[in-house]
């Protein structure tokens, strides 16, 4: 046997010249922190850049929704640390349009949400949040950088080049370029996304519908808070129209006042936004110290693809909406935590590169859906001038919320599937596409829900006796495909409480269930199957694109 010395003794060349990271995300809003927590989460090495100094302090959207919420939590203390932050609205969060919070005739527009919330408590374990965007950016930042994400704030990008193996970025800091060699790259820079606009990306949607100046205050409202209990008003008064969010879980409250293009953020003055807080809050004398201001463009824009190249689009790049219904952050969390998954199975080999293909053909879809039913609020709650040719509002905004499905090469569909993109939350199919439903079990005397099971990896659910096969074929499977997969038999350590699981996932005893680390239905069999090692391994090359 004879050795190659100067083989064993050579260096490996090192390119000093570049960082390399597998994920470079550029933008650190919701989308962006939210991809950096769950992938850092997931021990893929991360790099954040972000223009501005540090996350936003205006409180902006408000609320995380229970599926953005679902998203996050299986990243070990997000969910804890949000719920901290609960600014307790309550089981009956109410809306109205009014001229002030004096008015004494409001229009109710939201008069009782128990019905809903009583819903929400048997469709998910998840906690609702009721908390500012500045808040739970702070939360994320901080976990994103528990788990090892890199986070490079007062940071922006300066050029990005693709070729067929990376993405080279040049990125620039205290007035310093360096170089990023990435394999992908996370476009979450905002509205007017520069990214998009480099990658000559169209877009499509109603555009700018309006400007707003966003006043952060503080004041003592507590008594008129109080007696009125209203969340959120939408103003309509002579002067101007506008919102109004009374509380925002920073000492502090926020009315957005709509503007004319002939004005600018230079118009709003100091004193003109004390005259402006008076008005919306109807006491001509109430004390207020004005603590922020900030302009942005009321806007319905939608990106025509969500993937070019190496870089996808995520939050208001991909999609911005009217503020009017409270999904625009709760969309783009969830943009974040989808790609999260999908680049981490890429990343490690789980799954092949084409996998992330499924990204713009399941989430484009859901932003443009989510986008329309804000556009058609807003044509409700605002001035009919306002409004031109904006659709319907949802009959039932819970299947925009929790009943949206995804159709795509990463999801096996029936035979029959109507290939609707929603479907009644109150009355889940189970069918591939649609979110796996919430089912109480017990594991070893703890209660917990289906959903607590699922984001880690994929996880096979079949039950006791006649499942048992499938957790075999997973074994084999998951060995042989070096996939990260649980098998989980119900009745055997988890017990089905209520006994709803094959019905509720609409398979037989001998059937099996195949769910996606974001917790949707990639496949299931309704009954038992003969090879079902062969079966689930062609199941699951076929998904995940190997």
């Amino acid at each position: 046997m004879s050795f190659d010395i100067d083989a064993i003794l050579r260096v490996p060349e090192v390119d000093m010249e570049h960082e390399r990271v597998p994920v470079l995300i550029v933008g650190g809003g919701y989308a962006g922190l939210s991809a950096a927590a769950l992938l850092a989460w997931r021990e893929v090495p991360v790099m954040l850049v972000e223009k501005h100094a540090s996350t936003s302090i205006q409180p902006k959207a408000f609320g995380v929704g229970p599926r953005a919420v679902e998203m996050l939590r299986p990243a070990h203390g997000i969910e804890q640390e949000l719920s901290k932050i609960w600014q307790g609205i309550g089981d009956n969060m109410r809306m109205a349009i009014a001229s002030s919070l004096t008015d004494p005739n409001p229009r109710m527009i939201i008069e009782d949400e128990s019905e809903t919330f009583a819903f929400l408590a048997d469709a998910t374990p998840a906690v609702r949040i009721g908390a500012p965007q500045a808040e739970v950016e702070r939360v994320l930042r901080a976990k994103a950088e528990e788990f090892g994400a890199d986070l490079r704030f007062s940071t922006e990008l300066v050029s990005l080049e693709q070729d067929a193996d990376g993405v080279t970025a040049v990125i620039r800091s205290d007035g310093v370029d360096s170089t990023v060699r990435a394999d992908y790259v996370v476009a979450a820079d905002g509205y007017r996304s520069p990214l998009r606009s480099r990658l000559g990306i169209p877009t499509s949607g109603k555009g700018e519908l309006g400007q707003m100046c966003s006043i952060m205050f503080d004041a003592d409202l507590t008594d008129l808070v109080r007696e009125r209990e209203v969340t959120l008003w939408y103003l309509q008064n002579e002067v101007f129209t506008g919102v109004f969010i009374t509380g925002t879980g920073v000492g502090a409250h926020v009315v957005g006042v709509n503007y004319s293009p002939g004005q600018g953020a230079d118009d709003f003055t100091p004193e003109r936004c004390v005259e402006l807080v008076r008005l919306a809050v109807g006491v001509p004398d109430l004390d207020v110290r004005i603590l922020d201001t900030t302009t942005f463009a009321m806007a319905h824009v939608l990106a025509d693809r969500y993937r070019e190249g190496r870089v996808f689009l995520a939050g208001d790049a991909a999609h911005t909406m009217p503020p009017t219904g409270g999904q625009g952050g709760s969309t783009a969390l969830q943009d974040g935590c989808d790609l999260a998954w999908r680049l981490w199975l890429v990343t490690t080999g789980q799954a092949g590169p084409d996998f992330l293909d499924s990204y713009d053909a399941e989430r484009r879809p859901i932003g443009a859906l989510t986008a329309d039913s804000q556009l058609a609020n807003l044509g409700v709650r605002m001035p009919p001038a306002m409004r031109t040719d904006y659709p319907e509002p949802l009959e039932d905004p819970m299947e925009v919320i929790l009943g949206y499905r995804y159709h795509s090469a990463a999801i096996l569909a029936e035979p029959g599937d109507d290939g609707a993109i929603t479907e009644n939350p109150r009355v889940p199919t189970g069918r591939p596409g649609s979110r796996a439903p919430h089912l109480v079990l017990d594991w070893d005397g703890q209660r917990i829900s289906t959903i607590d099971l699922f984001g880690s990896g994929f996880v096979l659910m079949a039950k006791q006796p006649a499942g048992q096969p499938w957790l075999e074929a997973g074994r084999v499977v998951r060995d042989r495909l070096g996939i990260q997969l649980t098998r989980l038999l119900l009745d055997d350590e988890l017990k089905d409480v209520d006994g709803r699981w094959q019905d509720r996932y609409g398979v037989s005893g001998g059937g099996a269930v195949l769910v996606r680390p974001d917790g949707y239905v990639a496949w299931r069999s309704s009954g038992p199957d003969p090879d079902p090692a062969s079966t689930l391994e062609r199941v699951l090359r076929r998904l995940l694109n190997r």
